[in-house]
């Protein structure tokens, strides 16, 4: 991909170059010719290009922020608000209530 890119960028260099070199172009034109021809385009194209490695690399983060809370809170072992420890610090099993009669 970069390559395509690389070669863009120099045919536009060198067509700016022959109408900054030209008996009736300009420098100013050949500024133009290479920001409008060969800039603007291609950021635009990688910018479009780029979009799922930053889904991807976003995605990745999400996920890695999942697994640090996740096993944040895993390992958590301090008391809730009411002094009691952590479900995750119980055990498995839940027991049983008994109604006063």
């Amino acid at each position: 991909m970069y390559l395509i890119v690389i070669a863009w960028l120099y045919v536009v260099l060198m067509a700016a170059l022959v109408e900054a070199t030209s008996s009736v172009g300009t420098v100013l034109g050949a500024v133009i010719t290479f920001v409008l021809y060969g800039l603007l385009p291609l950021s635009i194209v990688m910018y479009i290009l780029g979009t799922p490695g930053r889904k991807r690399a976003l995605h990745a983060q999400a996920m890695a922020e999942r697994v640090a809370a996740a096993g944040a809170a895993a390992h958590s072992t301090a008391p809730d608000a009411d002094g009691k420890a952590s479900a995750s610090t119980q055990s498995g099993t839940v027991a049983p209530v008994r109604e006063e009669t």
